[in-house]
């Protein structure tokens, strides 16, 4: 079975997050869920960008320290600003086995890449088709080119109908339950795969 780190989102490990890992879990994987906010629960999407702005260069520490004592063939999973966790360990951490990106997606090339996508290693991107921050700030084209940079063997961008951000989280009003099935079936072919 697969070992997965899951980062949460920008509102911190949720129940919603605790649930989704939970549905990984029933899969037969192992699912950590590293709390990079310390405990700390931002009540809205903007509450939590101010909170994890404020912690700066402290935020991808502290997933480093976490995965420091974990193996190295990995499983990284992320929701949002969690993905982007998810994406840097996949791209730097070497061993890496696959990536999970819910509703985030770095550009492989620019200023904020991480360098290129390693060989052999797949990929899912799942998000709303009209969802404020995945589609409409430049993460699902960086999901586009990724997808087609890794080909379809490794590659898959999954887009749901909708206009919300977390909708994966079945603590927090954005949840879709329909999209959100899809999505952990989806992850947990992906998981099997790589097992």
């Amino acid at each position: 079975m697969a070992e997965v780190v899951l980062f949460h989102h920008v509102q911190g490990l949720t129940d919603g997050v605790r649930a989704f890992a939970e549905e990984l879990r029933a899969g037969g994987h192992t699912v950590h869920t590293p709390d990079l906010f310390d405990g700390q629960r931002p009540a809205t999407i903007d509450d939590g960008i101010a909170f994890a702005d404020s912690l700066g260069d402290e935020l991808g520490e502290r997933a480093d320290r976490f995965v420091a004592g974990l193996p190295a063939g990995l499983v990284y999973g992320g929701f949002s600003m969690g993905a982007a966790q998810a994406q840097r360990l996949a791209q730097t951490r070497p061993g890496a086995r696959g990536a999970l990106l819910y509703e985030g997606c770095i550009p492989l090339t620019g200023e904020w890449a991480f360098g290129p996508w390693p060989d052999g290693v797949p990929v899912q991107i799942h998000g709303m088709d009209k969802d404020p921050f995945f589609a409409l700030e430049g993460d699902l084209d960086a999901a586009r080119d990724l997808v087609e940079t890794v080909g379809p063997e490794l590659g898959r961008l999954f887009v749901y109908p909708g206009d919300q951000h977390l909708f994966a989280d079945s603590s927090l009003p954005s949840y879709d339950p329909d999209a959100a099935a899809l999505v952990i079936r989806r992850s947990r072919e992906l998981l099997d795969r790589v097992s």
